[in-house]
């Protein structure tokens, strides 16, 4: 009970907002991660899995049978499902993949806005603990532990400027990695036709073409990165002095 506490006491902390200079070269930080060629390369693997958990979580709601995710070390995933292969749920599955990171990112981004950096910490370890029971290959097992043991050690071990600091770089890493992965999309697309991907399947299912969905793709990883950086007071409101 006492632990159960504790940890509620946690969750419901809010820590103090990070000094203006601290944030912004933590954002600096994180687009480093997302443009540095060797960098991205590793940490790409985070945007990957969040991209997959997406694709698991609309399809599980749209009530779509999950047959499970696997990662790979090129940084490519797959998660499996089974149901209508046309449809709604079979779209907004679709849908979820490249959207994810970003959508991941705002509501962080409003987590933080109120203080509850601690508490974002435990919730992504929460989400990849349940990720973790859907992966189906040692690599993509291995991705998703080293990760969750990443956010667990700064989560539990760290002090509170370093948890916010922490805090901050992911949320700002998913929303930079969101719109960088579109735009990978869009020239792997232009290199191939007839492809895999999420904007092919889609223009296949809907009869549009693929640069729309990519079109769109990028609009709500757009709009989510501003309006993230509204929540985070990075950007003054539009038309303040």
């Amino acid at each position: 009970m006492d632990g159960l506490i504790e940890l509620w006491g946690q969750l419901s902390a809010r820590n103090a907002p990070l000094p203006t200079a601290t944030a912004w070269l933590t954002v600096v930080a994180a687009a480093v991660l997302v443009t540095v060629p060797t960098l991205w390369r590793v940490s790409r693997h985070v945007i990957t899995i969040v991209h997959e958990g997406g694709h698991a979580v609309i399809a599980t709601l749209s009530g779509r049978r999950l047959g499970g995710i696997r990662l790979h070390s090129d940084t490519s995933g797959l998660t499996v499902s089974s149901g209508r292969p046309r449809g709604l749920g079979m779209v907004l599955t679709l849908l979820a993949g490249y959207t994810a990171p970003a959508l991941l990112g705002l509501g962080s981004a409003r987590m933080l806005s109120l203080g509850y950096d601690i508490g974002l910490l435990w919730l992504l370890l929460a989400a990849l603990a349940l990720l973790l029971v859907q992966i189906r290959n040692w690599f993509g097992l291995w991705s998703v532990l080293v990760t969750a043991g990443l956010v667990f050690g700064i989560t539990w071990f760290g002090s509170p400027l370093v948890q916010s600091v922490f805090a901050l770089l992911i949320t700002a890493f998913l929303l930079f990695g969101a719109v960088r992965t579109v735009v990978e999309l869009q020239r792997s697309r232009s290199r191939s036709r007839g492809g895999a991907s999420d904007a092919d399947q889609l223009a296949r299912l809907t009869h549009l073409p693929g640069a729309i969905w990519v079109a769109v793709f990028l609009a709500a990883t757009i709009a989510s990165t501003g309006l993230a950086a509204r929540f985070l007071g990075l950007l003054a409101p539009f038309g303040a002095a």
